[in-house]
């Protein structure tokens, strides 16, 4: 199984909260990316990106994710692969990509709507649009 997808699933049913970084106790979608991504170590410990809205500016939101991931077409998105949505004009949302149970994808993410983080089929509709797709640099 993959290691990033296994690392995003733990993190399954911790509760929503702006700006935390807490397995089990509070986290949101960018935490989720970022503490993915600690875990990993594609980036450094200490690194993260904060003072951001309850709903992220999309033009920094790219900036952080391009620069320290590696993009990748829709069509070659995987498990264990970053994905951007968004819901309204502007990319505004962030999962890990996952393996969905009955075939295709999945996208582990903190919802403030559900208020946690959980695991749904990954379906772009008009509702939530596919932005972009991202990769995890090569860790050793």
């Amino acid at each position: 199984m993959n290691r990033i997808v296994d690392i995003a699933r733990r993190w399954v049913d911790t509760p929503f909260h702006h700006q935390a970084r807490l397995e089990g106790v509070g986290v949101d979608c960018v935490g989720l990316v970022i503490s993915v991504a600690r875990e990993i170590g594609a980036v450094p410990a200490d690194w993260d990106v904060g003072g951001y809205g309850r709903v992220p500016d999309g033009k920094q939101l790219v900036h952080h994710l391009s620069e320290r991931l590696v993009p990748v077409a829709q069509a070659d998105m995987a498990p264990g692969d970053v994905v951007l949505v968004a819901f309204d004009s502007h990319p505004q949302h962030v999962g890990i990509v996952g393996d969905y149970l009955h075939g295709g994808l999945s996208i582990i993410h903190a919802s403030g709507a559900h208020g946690r983080v959980l695991e749904t089929r990954l379906l772009f509709t008009k509702a939530m649009r596919f932005v972009a797709a991202y990769r995890f640099p090569e860790t050793e």
